[in-house]
């Protein structure tokens, strides 16, 4: 179901501030609807962009890309959000784009801007779907992220905001036959981290990347296996995708996996230089520079931690050869 951008916007506000009204006793005081906007990528298939940079109080944590697939029979949702209102604002925008039921909303990597809206999910009985190590990531170290999100963002940003469980694990690349068109859910192995997959839609050739793929921004390498995200890039590229959505940054086509390849690449070469240099683990992230990637978002901060975390890494991999 479609409408004129203006006709949406306008509906999809006052839907909005309606719920708005609906949440718990002073669930967002003081915070209006922020809005969620969506770009439709193809017949059915809406990405709802995030502002990107880092979190803080302006954007809500909202930096992060998800998005939805409408199809004859339902929808599939693609990442929960940073909070438990940002949640209730994309199944809001997902109600305003369709009358089809959500079926179930789908996390693809430990992020919290991509899972802790699940509780707004969870709420309207939609079952959340993760990899299996994608759940246990989340179970050791989310209760931390969450409470450091609070303090970033305030807590009437996160009011009602919870860490949620899956109700639906799975373990291996798959297809969902929920929606009245074939989506296929693909794990790699480790790559950028542990459980990270990507869901693609067969019939437009639309690639929700999550976690293996951002567009102009430093890639963070912190959870992942790199020889594992260098081989789930190239499987990704078989797979001739028409256009990308990634984990941030705007939607490309299958170009984007040259980026973080190049990126990758270009981190691997300079920081395994420095180590045959003598270089200090200190003196890393200042020695490590990478000028093609400085106008990417979030180089001083990502950029100078995946800097040491690869330093560590290879001067272990020397210490055990």
């Amino acid at each position: 179901m479609s409408a004129a951008p203006c006709t949406v916007r306008r509906r999809r506000d006052a839907l909005l501030s309606l719920l708005a009204g609906c949440l718990p006793l002073g669930a967002c005081a003081g915070l209006a609807p922020l809005g969620v906007r969506t770009i439709e990528l193809a017949p059915g298939v809406y990405m709802v962009p995030g502002t990107g940079g880092a979190a803080d109080e302006q954007n809500r944590g909202r930096i992060g890309n998800s998005g939805f697939i409408v199809g004859d029979r339902g929808v599939i949702a693609v990442d929960t959000g940073t909070s438990y209102a940002h949640g209730r604002e994309l199944l809001a925008t997902i109600r305003e784009m369709t009358e089809q039921p959500v079926r179930v909303a789908l996390i693809t990597h430990t992020r919290p801007e991509f899972l802790f809206g699940g509780a707004a999910f969870r709420e309207a009985q939609i079952p959340i779907r993760m990899h299996r190590r994608t759940a246990g990531l989340m179970a050791s170290r989310c209760e931390g992220c969450l409470k450091t999100l609070r303090q970033t963002l305030g807590e009437p940003a996160m009011r009602g905001t919870t860490m949620v469980k899956p109700d639906q694990e799975f373990d291996a690349t798959h297809e969902l036959d929920l929606i009245g068109r074939p989506v296929r859910v693909l794990h790699f192995g480790h790559s950028s981290g542990p459980g990270d997959s990507a869901v693609l839609d067969v019939r437009s050739g639309v690639l929700f990347a999550g976690g293996l793929l951002d567009v102009q921004r430093i890639p963070d390498i912190q959870d992942s296996d790199l020889e594992g995200w260098r081989k789930a890039l190239r499987e990704l590229r078989e797979l001739r995708v028409a256009r990308v959505v990634p984990g941030h940054g705007a939607a490309a086509t299958a170009q984007a996996i040259d980026g973080v390849e190049g990126y990758l690449k270009a981190l691997d070469l300079r920081v395994r230089a420095l180590l045959a240099a003598g270089t200090s683990l200190l003196d890393v992230a200042e020695a490590c520079e990478l000028p093609g990637y400085e106008a990417w978002d979030q180089y001083d901060l990502i950029h100078r931690r995946n800097a040491s975390v690869a330093f560590l890494r290879f001067e272990r991999e020397l210490m055990f050869k």
